[in-house]
């Protein structure tokens, strides 16, 4: 069984076609990246996945749920970050990773934030206000509320977005370890191609809303004949394709 199966999958509103008609498939433990510009589809695709928005057309199923008519039994097994949603800013850390702990039945819910604060630095600013956080700190805070219920399935929106070198690649090596150790399944939109060729065992590349290319980062690089993956996005971007659309 796949952790993610999209088919059919569209989105309208009104005249604009968000997502036309893509297909794609992600494997129980992988790691998948999806990427395109901005407007290519990839927040809506992502909001189609999490029930928050209502497809037009297709059916998603989420580790064996259909996400149209049994949403919950598979939410209670997922999560999402996003350092552009923002937390409720009067709470502090630790009141808002508490919220989203209980919200998810997280036992021993304190346990599991100091384990969290601790391998992702946050022990300073746990009882700081949201609202006062740089976005660095807000880019972890929210991945630590991602991973408050450990989940199976796992959606990154750009998830090391405003962090400095250093810090992205701790976070990136605590994603890595944080898969391999417990199997989770993780989809990965970002506009790092470096983070994607670092983390992604597949890819699929959105263009105005529909899949132009899919292949694993390897795979890609060999077809457009390019030595990175930022090469390649470009080349999609700017109708240079050289393989054959899917």
């Amino acid at each position: 069984m796949n952790a993610i199966q999209v088919e059919s999958l569209s989105k309208r509103y009104d005249a604009v076609l968000a997502v036309d008609n893509i297909d794609f498939t992600v494997r129980p433990g992988a790691t998948f990246g999806l990427l395109g510009g901005n407007g290519a589809g990839k927040t809506t695709t992502i909001a189609m996945l999490l029930a928050l928005i209502v497809p037009t057309s297709g059916r998603i199923t989420v580790l064996g749920h259909d996400m149209a008519t049994d949403r919950y039994a598979a939410l209670a097994r997922m999560n999402f970050s996003s350092p552009y949603v923002a937390l409720p800013h009067r709470l502090s850390v630790m009141q808002n990773l508490r919220v989203y702990g209980h919200l998810y039945n997280v036992r021993k819910v304190d346990a599991r934030i100091a384990t969290l604060a601790r391998e992702l630095d946050l022990g300073a600013i746990l009882h700081r206000p949201a609202g006062e956080l740089s976005a660095g700190q807000k880019t972890r805070v929210a991945l630590a509320k991602a991973l408050i219920n450990k989940p199976e399935v796992l959606l990154l929106d750009e998830p090391t977005a405003s962090l400095d070198p250093d810090t992205g690649d701790m976070v990136r090596t605590w994603l890595e370890q944080y898969r391999a150790d417990s199997g989770c399944t993780i989809l990965l939109a970002s506009h790092n191609m470096a983070e994607v060729e670092r983390l992604c065992t597949d890819v699929a590349m959105l263009k105005q809303g529909r899949i132009v290319d899919r292949g694993s980062p390897a795979d890609l690089l060999a077809r457009y004949g390019r030595h990175d993956l930022e090469a390649v996005f470009l080349d999609i971007a700017r109708d240079r394709r050289q393989s054959v659309p899917v």
